[in-house]
């Protein structure tokens, strides 16, 4: 009785350690203080600057969502079609060669990303490619990539092979087998790697940091490292971080209502 209520305890700790600081945004999002924590009275105003671009530097910051949002997107999608490929020429090893290529896979999500950041930036600076929205990009292709390659490894494993090879002895290409019988069976784990790759790269700081180059190129990470580096954070970023965190809320719950209906016609 007592390990179970230690465990509840330790749970409900937990899970307050981890969303008492966004309650404590949110709740601050409704008010026009500067000051995260002094309460001057009810007021939607940072919601309204936010959506109307009234903001103190409200260019840089609906600028920076911006290219944080097309970043993420752009790398997202070219991971999930390069991880796709990859994890079925992984699977498609055999022993040792399997092993090693799975380890050096792994190598990318393992290593701290200052060291993937500073790396890469040295590279691209060897070759003489100016930094830019290409750059970051590429930068979030390489940690983003081997994230999807995990995602569709396990439905690789599910999937009945025969499959495939019958759709070729019936007269399909390579390409149409590929694009019509093991892309259908793989999507799932598509969807999850791209919303992962997504994710971390919405979220990635330094190795944006290392590769955006000088020519102004600011994301959501990079922008709030600026600003807090001025003294203080911009009052409307706490309306946006309650948006961005119902958004994802949401998203989660369909998600989850959706995978749970399917687990019922199943």
């Amino acid at each position: 009785m007592m390990k179970r209520i230690a465990a509840r305890c330790y749970i409900w700790l937990l899970l307050t350690m981890l969303y008492a600081p966004l309650v404590f945004i949110a709740v601050f999002s409704f008010t026009e203080s500067r000051v995260l924590g002094n309460w001057t009275g009810f007021s939607t105003k940072l919601y309204s600057n936010l959506f109307t671009g009234s903001v103190n530097g409200g260019a840089s910051l609906i600028s920076a969502v911006e290219n944080t949002v097309l970043i993420a997107i752009a790398a997202a999608a070219i991971s999930t079609m390069l991880g796709t490929v990859a994890a079925i020429g992984i699977y498609n090893l055999k022993g040792r060669k399997r092993q090693a290529v799975q380890f050096l896979n792994n190598i990318p999500m393992i290593n701290p990303d200052i060291i993937t950041g500073v790396s890469l930036f040295l590279l691209f600076v060897f070759l003489g490619v100016s930094q830019g929205y290409l750059t970051v990009i590429l930068a979030h292709v390489t940690f983003c990539t081997p994230y999807v390659v995990l995602s569709v490894m396990p439905k690789l494993s599910q999937m009945n092979t025969n499959v495939y090879e019958a759709a070729l002895d019936l007269g399909a290409t390579p390409r149409q087998a590929l694009w019509k019988v093991m892309v259908p069976e793989l999507r799932p784990g598509m969807i999850s790697g791209f919303i992962l790759a997504f994710t971390m790269s919405l979220d990635d700081f330094a190795v944006t940091f290392f590769t955006r180059g000088t020519i102004g190129l600011d994301t959501l990470s990079t922008y709030i490292y600026t600003d807090a580096r001025k003294g203080g954070l911009t009052p409307e970023l706490r309306p946006l971080m309650t948006l961005i965190f119902l958004i994802v809320l949401i998203l989660l719950v369909i998600i989850n209502i959706r995978q749970e209906k399917a687990k019922n016609r199943a």
